[in-house]
């Protein structure tokens, strides 16, 4: 049997030092890859929307947001270990865009905390609204660029609107669709691809919503009922 020294057991010992520094660099790594690829990219949807041109409507309209409406999002699920999710948040862009819509197209827009109800028809009366709108996102559709493998995004979008009058009673109930797709395929991520389809998409909405709003058939009559009992000494 051989004898060890003292040098040979510096030797090995520094060794297994420099291999479990190694590892432990490797570790690191290897951790720090997994997290990119399965981290998740969030995009909180931001843009301008512009007032549409067009005379208003001689109406005080009152509006109430759903906290599901307000806080509107979409999750999409990574599907492949190289994928990352998705959650894109519009909630907070879509109430802009809808309360620059609706004050460009009536007299007076009123934003309520809640929804009519017959019991507390004196308390709504109070802020002297013709009608209430009660947007909502019905159906919602998608691409993302992990789809696409380009900067590409579409969204298709079917709101369906309520109208109530003061004391919560139903006056119509329609809805209509909205279409965004990122114009080009040149942005520099992904997440810009997304936040742009959206903004198409919620601007797509508003001249919807502006150029067929009294062509609904009940909309069109409460429009000629709340003119008539204006006109009406």
């Amino acid at each position: 049997m051989g004898l060890t020294t003292i040098a040979d057991t510096a030797t090995t010992w520094g060794q297994v030092q420099h291999l479990t520094y190694a590892v432990k660099v490797l570790g690191v790594l290897m951790l720090t890859l997994l997290l990119s690829s399965c981290g998740v990219n969030e995009v909180v949807v931001e843009g301008r929307f512009p007032s549409p041109l067009l005379d208003k409507l001689p109406v005080t309209l009152g509006v109430y947001y759903k906290p599901e409406f307000r806080e509107h999002e979409f999750f999409d699920e990574a599907t492949t270990r190289g994928e990352s999710d998705w959650v894109v948040k519009t909630g907070a862009a879509q109430v802009q865009m809808y309360n620059t819509l609706l004050e460009g197209m009536f007299e007076r827009v009123v934003l309520l905390n809640e929804l009519p109800r017959k019991d507390r028809v004196a308390e709504v009366g109070k802020q002297a609204v013709d009608a209430i709108l009660v947007p909502e996102v019905n159906e919602l559709q998608y691409s993302i660029p992990t789809h696409t493998k380009i900067n590409v995004f579409e969204i298709w979008m079917r709101y369906r609107y309520e109208l109530y009058s003061a004391n919560g009673e139903q006056l119509a109930d329609w809805t209509m669709t909205a279409y965004g797709k990122t114009p080009t395929a040149f942005l520099r991520s992904a997440e810009a691809a997304v936040n742009l389809a959206a903004v198409v998409a919620l601007r797509d909405a508003g001249a919807n919503f502006a150029v067929n709003f009294e062509q609904v058939p009940e909309v069109k009559l409460w429009l000629e009922n709340t003119a008539d009992r204006r006109a009406t000494p």
